[in-house]
């Protein structure tokens, strides 16, 4: 696998940042695909959101993102899905910090933000390459839990479907089950419950 690094600043980034559920989560112009097949949901809780957006905010940081080079030339995120995704919905408005919004900032605090370089590894090689590294750099940081490491194997349209039934915070399984299933449905519990 050929691992190059590139700083990517913020505002490219953010650049036409959507999400669209079950159909993708996309950024920096289109041509990152935030959630490939093989990647969770977003995970993480307030404090962890913050801890990415007070890293911004103070210029400290952040650590390094992982993002496959595809054959069509766009990108998928193997590692920083997570942190993207914080720092996408905060520059968009869909959360504040520290109790202010992003367009609430004054325009100096949002060009710090904004110009931010964010160091972002580039990868390029094979299927089987690319899960490896994501199984390899996914050791440290919120673990995987068995069932999204298979995720991560064995991506496919099934998979893709049957994540819409059982893995969103208000699917159709966690509706019927929340009392019986223990786990995070966001974390493949009940996923993982209904194939076994």
């Amino acid at each position: 696998m050929e691992i190059k690094l590139h700083q990517i600043r913020v505002r490219e980034l953010v650049k036409d940042y959507k999400d669209n559920a079950e159909d993708g989560v996309r950024a920096y112009g289109g041509r990152l695909d935030v959630r490939p097949p093989y990647q969770r949901e977003f995970v993480y809780k307030e404090k962890q959101r913050d801890a990415v957006i007070e890293t911004l905010t103070q210029g400290f940081p952040l650590n390094v993102m992982y993002w496959a080079v595809r054959e069509d030339g766009t990108y998928e995120i193997i590692d920083g899905q997570q942190r993207t995704i914080s720092i996408c919905q905060y520059v968009t408005g869909e959360f504040a910090y520290m109790f202010r919004y992003f367009h609430n900032l004054k325009d100096d605090e949002q060009e710090q933000i904004l110009n931010y370089e964010l160091q972002v590894y580039l990868c390029e090689g094979t299927d089987s390459e690319k899960l490896k590294w994501f199984k390899t750099i996914n050791i440290a940081g919120e673990e995987l839990t068995d069932q999204e490491l298979r995720n991560a194997v064995y991506a496919g349209s099934w998979l893709a479907d049957a994540k819409r039934y059982f893995s969103k915070g208000n699917c159709a399984a966690y509706n019927m089950a929340n009392k019986y299933v223990s786990g995070e449905v966001n974390r493949q519990a009940y996923l993982e419950t209904a194939i076994r």
